[in-house]
């Protein structure tokens, strides 16, 4: 079947300059011969327009331009149309694209686009909204928050507002359930993740995998700051996943297909990246296979 690719082009991700990825878009095509559109993200995510192109012109793939939270607002928003998804990493982060071997460089990004193979890959909701990647509450979340406050995007801003939030961080109460156990812990931040990584290389779940049908949960608990730093980088280097629940370690990380996680302290939330509203409880699921990532072939599990 001939191929027909949506390019969803995100006009503040990132750095980049939107309009060299928009020309490499239509050299690439060109010379392969595939019908394409481009066309711009909303920050509504609404779309429906494309549903019906899918639907009923015969459109094979859509591509998104963006970071972590683009990709996510358009997987959740067509991912039960069967089509397969492409991604062109230009965010700050890009924790799917490295976790998934997708190239930073946009033509090797495009070129995979047209050479890869769609990957059956993990999501999850969390309440009743999807996340593809990384979810978080806590010290990160607050980041987010704050960066998507900011004028100018990129690595530079998002490190600025680490620093200044890991500043003043403070841990915030949990109560985490899961497979029968229970958990009390004070903690900065809790990752939960299908990705291995918070992007920019920063690997906080070591053997998290895109496509095992278990969710990766790191709880960072209330210490010294300066000792949260040595934990979390040793916890990053050493990489392992105990799967009993240690409460004398100062970073807990475990594997789980659900968990439910109290918020008593209503610690803020991020999803993919991309700031959200709060709750006091959440209730995580992992959804196996969600939707087709291309990306150079793996073995499914």
């Amino acid at each position: 079947m001939k191929r027909k690719i949506i390019f969803l082009l995100n006009p503040i991700a990132g750095n980049g300059k939107r309009s060299d990825i928009r020309q490499l878009i239509e050299l690439k095509c060109t010379k392969e011969n595939i019908d394409y559109r481009i066309l711009p993200t909303n920050a509504e995510g609404n779309y429906d327009h494309i549903r019906e192109k899918i639907l009923h012109n015969g459109v094979t793939d859509v591509v998104v331009a963006g970071g972590d939270g683009t990709i996510s607002s358009v997987v959740e928003n067509l991912r039960d149309t069967h089509i397969s998804f492409g991604l062109i990493p230009c965010g700050s982060g890009n924790g799917l694209a490295l976790c998934a071997g997708i190239s930073k460089n946009p033509s090797k990004a495009i070129d995979l686009v047209f050479a890869g193979t769609p990957v059956l890959t993990d999501g999850f909701y969390i309440n009743n909204q999807f996340s593809c990647m990384l979810s978080g509450l806590g010290f990160d979340a607050q980041v987010a928050h704050d960066f998507a406050k900011q004028k100018t995007r990129g690595l530079l801003t998002y490190v600025k507002q680490t620093y200044f939030n890991f500043i003043k961080a403070k841990p915030y109460r949990f109560d985490i359930e899961t497979t029968g156990k229970k958990i009390t812990a004070n903690a900065f931040f809790i990752s939960i993740a299908n990705s291995n990584q918070f992007g920019n290389r920063f690997t906080i779940a070591p053997k998290a995998s895109l496509n095992d049908g278990l969710l990766d949960i790191v709880i960072v608990k209330s210490m010294n700051k300066l000792q949260m730093l040595f934990d979390v980088m040793y916890q990053v280097r050493k990489g392992e996943v105990r799967q009993e629940l240690l409460h004398e370690k100062s970073v807990m990380y475990f594997q789980t297909p659900q968990v439910v996680i109290h918020n008593k302290e209503l610690a803020p939330l991020h999803i993919d990246g991309d700031p959200k509203t709060t709750s006091d409880i959440f209730e995580i699921k992992v959804i196996p296979g969600a939707f087709r990532l291309i990306r150079p072939y793996v073995q499914s599990h």
